[in-house]
């Protein structure tokens, strides 16, 4: 089985604890307007790589982990190749390898072959991080091209068996900076219970415009700055970001 892999950090810092291999999947079933890999959607730019290539590759970088590192898969969205993905993880446990995914949850169903799938890679995974893109609905679909009911699901199933995760929210002006719905998220995050170790605040940046313009899209977001530090600080607040115990194994 292989794997389309769209490209590879050795050294990442900002995807999960410690120092992580990260493993960007190709394919995405969201259509972000902030999206900084939109060439991860549809685009030929992946290789198809195995599982064990990977892992060997990721394992030559175990010394600099430590003991909270290991390997997180992002995308894109990893979940569309759940199949390899289940592979993978099996065989980085077997080596002992911390494992984490980054998640919108948009592939998520809590029903037939899928999920039993789901349910089975949660054995080897040992954290996941959720980005909730808006937790209001009709926004969300404004955002993303979809609605977040799956995303909800999967957090909410993630719950059930007690699976840590880390919850994500991309400040976005005019898109996902509303006072209310900052409200409405915390609350929907306080009532997940002791499964969420950290909520992060990312500001929304326009680092991977030039990606839509070498693609000849229309960036949607064209004339939307990032948020102040002051939007950004009150969103930290409302969110209670500082009260989050962090990852703990």
């Amino acid at each position: 089985m292989k794997g389309k892999i769209h490209s590879i950090e050795s050294f990442g810092a900002a995807d999960g604890p410690g120092i992580r291999f990260v493993i960007f999947f190709h394919g995405c079933p969201f259509r972000c307007q902030f999206c900084h890999n939109p060439d991860t959607w549809g685009s030929m730019k992946y290789e198809e790589k195995r599982a064990d290539e990977l892992l060997n590759q990721a394992l030559r970088y175990k010394t600099y982990w430590g003991s909270d590192g290991g390997i997180t898969v992002s995308g894109g969205e990893p979940l569309m190749q759940i199949d390899f993905l289940l592979e993978l993880f099996k065989k980085a446990k077997a080596k002992g390898v911390g494992t984490c995914i980054d998640t919108s949850g948009a592939c998520f169903t809590n029903q037939g072959e899928y999920f039993e799938k789901f349910k089975e890679l949660m054995n080897y995974t040992d954290l996941l991080l959720v980005d909730i893109k808006e937790i209001n609905d009709t926004r969300h679909q404004v955002i993303t091209g979809q609605s977040n009911k799956n995303v909800l699901k999967m957090l909410e199933y993630l719950k059930t068996i007690g699976k840590d995760v880390w919850i994500r929210h991309v400040l976005v002006p005019e898109r996902s900076d509303y006072d209310e719905d900052l409200e409405q998220l915390d609350a929907y995050i306080q009532s997940l219970g002791d499964i969420v170790n950290r909520v992060q605040v990312l500001p929304y940046h326009t680092m991977g415009r030039y990606k839509w313009q070498e693609l000849h899209l229309d960036y949607p977001l064209e004339g939307i700055d990032p948020p102040t530090k002051e939007r950004v600080d009150h969103a930290n607040e409302v969110l209670h970001t500082s009260d989050y115990r962090g990852y703990m194994k």
